[in-house]
């Protein structure tokens, strides 16, 4: 393995040492695991399509002002 050198607060090394005792493990195995948790959630929120992603075939079929959801005129008589 190769060595990683890095700079914490007291207030998160002390934090780290206890977690670590409560789960007997080391801190750098404690540290190597919250690193992989956390490239593992970023993957897989990169995997995920966007809201856009998932409807990007049907932009562009309809018709109508571009602004109906955003410029008051259109929004005239509406619940009434």
């Amino acid at each position: 393995m190769i060595t990683v050198t890095l700079k914490m607060p007291q207030s998160l090394v002390s934090k780290l040492n206890v977690i670590a005792e409560k789960h007997q493990t080391s801190r750098s195995e404690l540290i190597r695991t919250a690193v992989l948790k956390y490239i593992d959630a970023d993957q897989s929120k990169a995997a995920e399509p966007s809201a856009y992603d998932c409807i990007r075939e049907f932009s562009g079929t309809v018709e109508g002002p571009c602004d109906l959801s955003s410029h008051a005129r259109h929004m005239e008589g509406y619940g009434r």
